[in-house]
């Protein structure tokens, strides 16, 4: 009876694991920079060029989304299913599906942030 190992790399699906963790740290810096941009805008009311799209109100909320659920969502995707694999020391039932959810948790938060920006919101904070 023959034995077939596999390494690592090929038993277990790291690529899904290492997008999550890289947008994660994009959407941290994508997050931080537009809290700071806005907090710049409290400082210096100039910095909206006098348009609506510019706004604090519409930029704040862009900056809460991409940090609590770009970077912190991404995060906990990649945690979850890195530590998924390794505990049930098998691979993911579906590379299809975990790519599914990547594009889709990206798209929903692109999606999120420019229909604030558009102004397409209650202006209800929680």
């Amino acid at each position: 009876m023959a034995v077939t190992t596999y390494s690592g790399a090929e038993q277990y699906n790291f690529d899904i694991v290492k997008k999550f963790a890289v947008m994660s740290l994009v959407w941290a810096v994508i997050g931080m920079f537009v809290g700071v941009y806005i907090a710049s805008e409290l400082a210096w009311p100039f910095l909206n060029f006098d348009s609506p799209y510019f706004s604090f109100g519409r930029f704040r909320p862009v900056h809460t989304t991409s940090v609590i659920f770009g970077f912190g969502g991404s995060a906990l995707f990649a945690t979850s299913y890195y530590v998924v694999q390794r505990t049930c020391q098998t691979r993911l039932i579906s590379d299809g599906m975990a790519s599914f959810t990547f594009w889709g948790w990206m798209a929903i938060i692109i999606l999120a942030d420019i229909s604030y920006v558009l102004g397409y919101t209650q202006s209800r904070k929680y």
